[in-house]
């Protein structure tokens, strides 16, 4: 605890900023719970482009739910409701002054604010990545994309924003109460092995999305919609933010326990929330580092068997699927 400043002077937010350029362990060299696990950055030249106006049939899109228009610049937040449709999620009355500084306003205030606030902000996120990219892409049937190679891009995104902006709900109606705050988080604990299956299919994603901006067809496309959507960041960094997120809220709770009075009625809930939180943030990292190893495994079954034919060609196959073989050439530099 900083000695030197009074508490209503600390800054509240723990930041969070991918920084990575692979798909490394969601934890840092030290083991520590990291939060910048992850980041793919797209150094394409923004170029003037015609902007492609996207429009959305309302319809069921195969494995994909979305049935929004794209085009929905307005800066409120909605949420899928039970008939399936999209409600408009009331801005919280306190938006506006969120952030601006109150010595009225206790750390553990703020805190409580910044964790809503930050929570409206990525829902918001969530809502661009499902409407303005997902939705775009599932109407404009003639860029060249497959369905699993969309499937790989988004994974699971849509679940996520539904289960988030549910989240934000039940967080608004909390009245800023920090037990209750952390109660949410406690009540919706299993909700969140959602994000395990995101986190394990990141990496895919990643790849998915390095395959897209090879295509210039593709490309151009997603050049388009950001700047059809004024967005100073590209895809990539949007499809980030659910790993940044969930390795941010133990951070965020433990920053409301610091400052709570351990006597206090409702300290054990946030404590079990800590913990929760907590215990989500190592199972993800434990599931992914599973998936990786079962990864690596299967690439270390392959066989190399020489051609008979030419002593450059070679056959590569599964040991335990051998009807898919591929073939590899070698290629000799001889020096001039």
């Amino acid at each position: 605890r900083d000695t030197d400043r009074s508490d209503s002077d600390r800054p509240v937010s723990v930041s969070s900023s991918g920084s990575s350029q692979d798909a490394r362990s969601l934890y840092g060299s030290n083991g520590a719970l990291s939060a910048s696990a992850y980041h793919i950055d797209c150094p394409h030249k923004m170029e003037e482009v015609d902007i492609r106006q996207c429009s959305n049939t309302g319809k069921e899109h195969g494995p994909f739910k979305l049935n929004r228009m794209c085009n929905n610049n307005n800066n409120s937040v909605s949420r899928p409701g039970t008939d399936g449709n999209f409600q408009q999620l009331p801005t919280s009355p306190i938006a506006t002054r969120a952030m601006v500084p109150n010595p009225k306003l206790s750390y553990v205030d703020r805190v409580v604010m910044e964790i809503i606030e930050t929570e409206r902000m990525y829902v918001r996120d969530l809502r661009s990545i499902v409407e303005d990219y997902l939705g775009c892409i599932i109407d404009t049937p003639d860029l060249p994309t497959r369905p699993d190679q969309v499937s790989s891009l988004f994974g699971n995104i849509e679940d996520i924003y539904e289960f988030n902006s549910d989240l934000l709900q039940d967080l608004d109606s909390c009245n800023h109460d920090p037990v209750a705050v952390a109660k949410c988080f406690v009540d919706k604990s299993h909700y969140f092995e959602i994000y395990t299956q995101y986190c394990t299919n990141y990496p895919n994603s990643v790849a998915a999305l390095t395959e897209c901006m090879r295509n210039k067809i593709l490309a151009k496309f997603f050049r388009e919609r950001q700047a059809t959507l004024k967005r100073s960041l590209p895809l990539g960094s949007y499809l980030l933010k659910p790993v940044q997120r969930i390795l941010k809220y133990h951070l965020l709770l433990q920053e409301i326990a610091k400052h709570f009075d351990d006597n206090a009625e409702g300290y054990d809930v946030i404590e079990e929330a800590i913990d929760t939180m907590t215990g989500v943030a190592w199972y993800i990292n434990d599931m992914k580092r599973k998936h990786e190893h079962s990864v690596r495994l299967q690439c270390s079954m392959l066989m190399l068997i020489e051609s008979t034919r030419d002593s450059l060609y070679f056959g590569l196959m599964h040991y335990k699927n051998s009807k898919q073989q591929h073939t590899v050439q070698v290629h000799v530099l001889v020096p001039l």
